[in-house]
């Protein structure tokens, strides 16, 4: 798949949220440090070509999560802070879709493709991505600009964020969206 201005693409950023800088609470490790810093770069292109822009934010319905609507967690993280009344969405579950008016903006603004960046890779992210893909949409995801957290095996066993990153991007790609980088964005956009 290719992708330019002329698509009129959409950015999807996914729960870039406050709450995420707690790593102890979220597994204790994460990998790609730079997501949030790339994920702000495809932020400020998209409004310097005044492209489609769409925020994603995580409502947990659950009192005590960090992303919680009652909770300092639940903000945007500053460097992807929605200006000019750009849309956000708010959701309750992994997916932007269920729950929310998204595709119905998308559609009616007669957008086919996403770019999608955010947090977590193996949640919200792929959740997100794959039901992208399932409704037609040509959907790129920023390896990038997305992270996540270790995760514990069935038996214990420690997988390390990075893997767990890996192997969602490897997931997906070829099959719900093409994988692709910042910097194809910003020579392609």
């Amino acid at each position: 798949m290719s992708i330019s201005k002329s698509d009129r693409p959409a950015l999807i950023l996914i729960d870039i949220q406050k709450g995420f800088d707690n790593v102890e609470y979220w597994g204790g490790q994460r990998n790609n440090l730079d997501a949030e810093n790339n994920a702000g770069e495809l932020l400020e292109l998209w409004r310097e070509n005044h492209l489609p822009i769409f925020h994603i934010k995580h409502c947990s319905s659950t009192p005590t999560s960090l992303l919680n609507e009652t909770n300092e967690g639940n903000e945007f993280k500053d460097i992807v802070k929605p200006v000019n009344g750009e849309p956000i969405i708010k959701k309750n579950v992994n997916s932007a879709f269920i729950g929310t008016n998204l595709k119905e903006q998308l559609d009616n603004d007669k957008i086919t493709k996403l770019v999608i960046v955010g947090l977590t890779t193996d949640h919200c992210v792929s959740t997100t991505t794959r039901m992208a893909g399932n409704f037609g949409f040509d959907t790129f995801l920023v390896s990038d600009a997305t992270a996540t957290f270790n995760k514990k095996g069935l038996d214990g066993q420690n997988f390390s964020a990075e893997l767990i990153h890996e192997t969602a991007l490897a997931s997906l790609n070829g099959e719900f969206a093409t994988v692709v980088t910042t910097d194809f964005l910003k020579q392609n956009i």
